[in-house]
């Protein structure tokens, strides 16, 4: 068991185990992308919400939104797991959000403070499934997956820093610090002041750092696959061409021999004389 996967489970995110069935995996993966846009849904909303640019009825569709997913999401992955218990205990935080979250519990008695709280626990989870995700999909060094994710980080670091951050003002200013950032280029022209910008910037940094690495061998794996391509094409030609010359050579060797079968004079039979020996008298 890897580090990561032993800090999901205690913190109950630990999701579908490896050793079950074929179809509960292949549906937790189903359901990587729908959890990566519910993530930066949050984000999104949070930031929003701070800057009292959406009203309650939207804020109240979010929470639905974000509950209907963990709601959906435990209830299709524990009908389909063969150890439905250990599903659950190593997911205890999805039922924590379901039974506390429920929506009508914040509507009817509206504890901002809690309701923030297990936002924030959702968000983690989501965040802690994404790195899985994450992590498997950039080991694939595959170009278009590589550039999506890293466009799907930046958005989300740049509604992130916009609202922790005093000195930038909108999610446009964000997300291009954010690009800076990541591409370890560093302009300048924007540049946080307190010390939570700060510390996400170091922690922005190194994630760029690991992002250019990865970027730079998916390009790198992205050339080599249409050199490979190339060199396969070639070989197939050359293989057929060789087929080709084989069939020709058997036909050919197969005319000799009916050539050299004709022109050959048939054998005639050798006759052979027998010597009889006198008997003595």
């Amino acid at each position: 068991m890897t580090t990561h996967d032993h800090i999901s489970q205690i913190f109950g995110l630990a999701g579908v185990d490896i050793r079950e069935n074929a179809k509960a995996k292949r549906w937790a993966g189903y359901l990587e992308w729908p959890m990566i846009l519910v993530a930066l849904w949050i984000i999104v909303s949070w930031y929003l919400e701070a800057g009292h640019h959406l009203t309650k009825a939207v804020i109240g569709l979010t929470d639905w939104i974000v509950w209907l997913f963990f709601l959906a999401e435990t209830i299709i992955l524990a009908s389909l797991v063969d150890k439905k218990l250990n599903y659950l205990k190593r997911n205890w935080i999805n039922l924590v959000i379901i039974i506390f979250g429920f929506p009508l519990i914040w509507w009817y008695f509206p504890f901002t403070g809690a309701l923030r709280t297990l936002r924030i626990l959702a968000m983690l989870g989501l965040f802690l499934q994404i790195s899985k995700t994450t992590r498997k999909l950039l080991s694939q060094h595959n170009l278009g997956t590589t550039l999506a994710l890293g466009f799907i980080m930046i958005i989300m670091a740049g509604f992130i820093v916009a609202g922790i951050e005093p000195s930038i003002d909108t999610p446009m200013d964000g997300i291009w610090w954010a690009l800076v950032t990541m591409s370890t280029v560093g302009y300048g022209d924007i540049v946080p002041e307190s010390t939570a910008g700060r510390l996400f910037a170091s922690i922005l940094i190194i994630i760029g750092l690991g992002m250019i690495s990865v970027l730079t061998a998916s390009f790198a794996a992205f050339f080599l696959s249409e050199e490979e391509g190339q060199l396969r094409r070639k070989e197939n030609e050359i293989l057929r061409k060789i087929n080709h010359l084989e069939d020709e050579l058997a036909e050919m060797r197969t005319l000799l021999e009916e050539v050299a079968g004709r022109k050959t004079p048939p054998t005639q039979p050798t006759s052979r004389k027998r010597s009889k020996k006198k008997e003595p008298d």
